[in-house]
Protein backbone atom coordinates (compact mmCIF):
# COMPACT_ATOMS: atom_id res chain seq x y z
CA UNK A 1 0.00 0.00 0.00
CA UNK A 2 1.27 3.68 -0.67
CA UNK A 3 0.44 4.69 3.15
CA UNK A 4 3.78 3.13 3.69
CA UNK A 5 6.99 3.44 2.68
CA UNK A 6 8.14 1.45 -0.38
CA UNK A 7 10.59 -1.51 -0.23
CA UNK A 8 11.01 -3.82 -2.71
CA UNK A 9 9.03 -6.94 -1.27
CA UNK A 10 7.03 -9.00 -3.74
CA UNK A 11 3.63 -7.88 -1.48
CA UNK A 12 4.03 -3.50 -1.91
CA UNK A 13 1.54 -3.41 -4.76
CA UNK A 14 -0.74 -5.96 -3.74
CA UNK A 15 -3.71 -3.59 -2.46
CA UNK A 16 -2.88 -1.14 -4.97
CA UNK A 17 -4.91 -2.91 -8.04
CA UNK A 18 -7.60 -3.30 -4.90
CA UNK A 19 -8.19 0.30 -4.90
CA UNK A 20 -7.79 1.84 -8.41
CA UNK A 21 -9.22 5.34 -7.20
CA UNK A 22 -6.96 8.35 -7.82
CA UNK A 23 -7.79 9.51 -3.80
CA UNK A 24 -5.45 7.17 -2.65
CA UNK A 25 -2.29 8.23 -5.09
CA UNK A 26 -0.36 10.59 -4.13
CA UNK A 27 -1.05 10.66 -0.58
CA UNK A 28 2.68 10.10 1.05
CA UNK A 29 3.92 11.01 -2.27
CA UNK A 30 5.50 14.88 -2.25
CA UNK A 31 2.73 17.44 -2.16
CA UNK A 32 3.13 20.48 -3.71
CA UNK A 33 5.61 19.69 -6.42
CA UNK A 34 7.17 22.72 -8.30
CA UNK A 35 8.73 23.61 -10.93
CA UNK A 36 11.05 27.49 -10.56
CA UNK A 37 12.47 29.18 -14.14
CA UNK A 38 13.88 32.25 -14.39
CA UNK A 39 12.74 34.19 -17.53
CA UNK A 40 13.32 37.79 -18.49
CA UNK A 41 13.93 39.50 -15.06
CA UNK A 42 11.00 37.03 -13.27
CA UNK A 43 10.48 33.93 -11.45
CA UNK A 44 7.83 31.55 -12.94
CA UNK A 45 6.87 28.80 -10.12
CA UNK A 46 4.25 25.88 -12.11
CA UNK A 47 3.02 24.28 -8.82
CA UNK A 48 1.27 21.04 -8.97
CA UNK A 49 -2.17 20.91 -6.77
CA UNK A 50 -4.51 18.36 -8.56
CA UNK A 51 -7.78 17.42 -6.36
CA UNK A 52 -7.44 21.48 -5.45
CA UNK A 53 -10.17 24.05 -6.03
CA UNK A 54 -9.23 27.67 -6.99
CA UNK A 55 -11.32 28.57 -3.33
CA UNK A 56 -8.93 26.15 -1.21
CA UNK A 57 -5.52 27.61 -2.63
CA UNK A 58 -3.95 31.01 -0.96
CA UNK A 59 -0.98 32.91 -1.13
CA UNK A 60 0.67 35.36 1.54
CA UNK A 61 3.68 37.66 1.29
CA UNK A 62 5.10 38.17 4.40
CA UNK A 63 8.70 38.79 5.74
CA UNK A 64 9.95 38.32 2.02
CA UNK A 65 8.29 34.63 2.17
CA UNK A 66 5.41 33.96 -0.78
CA UNK A 67 3.92 30.97 1.42
CA UNK A 68 1.23 29.00 -0.28
CA UNK A 69 -1.58 26.86 1.11
CA UNK A 70 -3.93 24.38 -0.18
CA UNK A 71 -6.35 22.27 1.10
CA UNK A 72 -7.40 19.44 -0.57
CA UNK A 73 -10.67 17.41 0.13
CA UNK A 74 -12.06 14.00 -1.63
CA UNK A 75 -14.91 11.94 -1.11
CA UNK A 76 -15.06 8.71 -3.50
CA UNK A 77 -18.24 6.91 -2.98
CA UNK A 78 -19.22 3.12 -4.49
CA UNK A 79 -22.18 1.81 -4.54
CA UNK A 80 -23.86 -1.90 -5.83
CA UNK A 81 -27.02 -2.30 -7.92
CA UNK A 82 -29.51 -1.29 -6.04
CA UNK A 83 -27.55 1.49 -4.93
CA UNK A 84 -26.64 0.85 -1.39
CA UNK A 85 -22.94 2.49 -0.56
CA UNK A 86 -21.05 -0.80 -0.46
CA UNK A 87 -17.61 1.88 0.60
CA UNK A 88 -17.07 5.70 1.42
CA UNK A 89 -13.57 6.63 1.93
CA UNK A 90 -12.91 10.58 2.65
CA UNK A 91 -9.31 12.06 2.37
CA UNK A 92 -8.20 15.47 3.09
CA UNK A 93 -5.26 17.52 4.15
CA UNK A 94 -3.26 20.83 4.18
CA UNK A 95 -0.39 21.93 2.66
CA UNK A 96 1.75 24.77 2.92
CA UNK A 97 5.30 25.82 0.87
CA UNK A 98 7.14 28.81 1.45
CA UNK A 99 9.68 30.88 -1.20
CA UNK A 100 12.05 33.26 -0.37
CA UNK A 101 11.13 36.49 -3.25
CA UNK A 102 12.92 38.74 -1.86
CA UNK A 103 11.65 41.85 0.89
CA UNK A 104 11.20 44.19 -2.17
CA UNK A 105 8.83 42.31 -3.74
CA UNK A 106 4.89 43.43 -3.10
CA UNK A 107 1.91 41.37 -3.47
CA UNK A 108 0.51 43.72 -5.98
CA UNK A 109 4.07 42.22 -8.15
CA UNK A 110 2.91 38.69 -7.74
CA UNK A 111 0.39 37.28 -10.91
CA UNK A 112 -1.14 33.88 -10.34
CA UNK A 113 -3.58 31.73 -11.98
CA UNK A 114 -5.04 28.60 -11.18
CA UNK A 115 -6.04 26.05 -13.99
CA UNK A 116 -6.02 22.05 -14.36
CA UNK A 117 -4.53 21.49 -11.02
CA UNK A 118 -1.69 23.82 -11.94
CA UNK A 119 -0.98 27.32 -9.85
CA UNK A 120 1.07 29.30 -11.89
CA UNK A 121 2.74 32.16 -10.15
CA UNK A 122 4.64 35.20 -11.93
CA UNK A 123 7.33 37.08 -9.53
CA UNK A 124 9.26 39.45 -10.35
CA UNK A 125 13.19 39.27 -9.45
CA UNK A 126 14.54 42.03 -7.58
CA UNK A 127 18.47 42.45 -6.90
CA UNK A 128 19.17 42.53 -3.24
CA UNK A 129 20.54 45.47 -1.61
CA UNK A 130 24.15 44.76 -1.28
CA UNK A 131 25.88 46.00 1.75
CA UNK A 132 29.99 45.88 1.41
CA UNK A 133 31.42 46.45 4.88
CA UNK A 134 34.45 48.82 4.30
CA UNK A 135 37.57 47.33 4.97
CA UNK A 136 40.25 49.83 7.33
Amino acid sequence: MKFFPRTTGFFDDAFDDFWPSSIFRGIGDSSMKTDIMERDGKYLLNMELPGCRKEDIRMELSNGYLTIMATRKALHEDKDRQGNVIRQERVSGNFQRSFYVGEDVSEQEIRAAYNNGELRVIVPKKEADKRYIPIE
